[in-house]
């Protein structure tokens, strides 16, 4: 019979081979993320690895100025755009890149890649689509982790940026979708179930003839009277339309209404927007 002790080695050494057999997860030194992000009509994705400061000198340093980086670390770092967008003025395909740079001081070359599934270092600039220069920007504190973002979005534009150490690296995404929309917005004003909605707020936002935007706003509180953020909406419309006393009545009714229908949220910016006209 086997003894005690050798039992428990033996369950010891069972156990070490189960977790070598395994693999044992530790966390990753430079965490992957992705981000996607909605963007005009589609969406912007990115995937990325974030590499931390960990008390080193970054760009000049870890990072050398005037040399292809991966942006990242591990994998090649991608980008996909779901449209055809323009960065910083460039037009850029809808689809995916690899997303390389070169940081010096002052300027960032930025460079997208055609090839999406080298590992980040085996970079071929036969392979390029564009290159372009951007101008950064220090920053009076340091970023630990180097992130791409997404910021500042707007019908269509955007701007993405990226960050780590003391450097701000900001590109202007612009993406021309308003000829589209417009004739959306067109064939839907044909249609049983017309868009006034949607074609009020977009007029809006966007400044274009607000007395049409009116006639929809209305015609869709003829088919939803109680509906209280239409009448957030008419109120917007009215105020931009220096109508201020019909643009309080307005939201008055909505504040009414959303109070009827328990939605806090409508009443006080239908409240907000009667005070700011008062």
């Amino acid at each position: 019979m086997l003894k005690p002790t050798v039992i428990a080695t033996l369950l010891t050494a069972a156990c070490c081979q189960m977790l070598f057999a395994q693999g044992v997860k530790t966390p990753a030194p430079s965490p992957h993320q992705v981000i996607t992000q909605d963007f005009g009509l589609s969406q912007i994705t990115i995937d990325y690895s974030r590499p931390g400061m960990k008390g080193r000198t970054i760009f000049g340093g870890l990072v050398p100025y005037n040399e292809e980086w991966r942006t990242g670390a591990n994998a090649v770092t991608t980008i996909d755009f779901g449209q055809d967008v323009e960065l910083s003025g460039h037009p850029v395909k809808a689809g995916k890149y690899a997303l390389y740079t070169i940081p010096s001081q002052g300027e960032w070359t930025i460079i997208l890649n055609k090839d999406i599934k080298n590992w980040g270092t085996q970079y071929n600039q036969s392979d390029d689509v564009l290159r372009f220069k951007v101008s950064t920007q220090q920053l009076p504190f340091p970023i630990e982790t180097f992130t791409i973002n997404i910021d500042n979005l707007r019908d269509s534009t955007a701007t993405l940026y990226m960050i780590w150490e003391n450097t701000y690296v900001p590109i202007q995404i612009t993406t021309h979708i308003d000829s589209r929309i417009m004739s959306e917005i067109q064939e839907g004003m044909k249609s049983d179930k017309k868009p006034y909605v949607a074609a009020a707020g977009y007029y809006l936002r966007m400044n274009r003839d607000l007395n049409t935007a009116l006639g929809w706003v209305n015609e869709a509180l003829k088919e939803k009277p109680k509906a209280f953020n239409i009448f957030y909406l008419k109120a917007q419309i009215q105020s931009k339309m220096n109508d201020k006393s019909g643009a309080i009545a307005s939201a008055k009714q909505g504040a009414e209404l959303a109070k009827a229908a328990n939605n806090d949220e409508y009443v006080k910016m239908n409240e907000q927007l009667i005070s700011s006209l008062q």
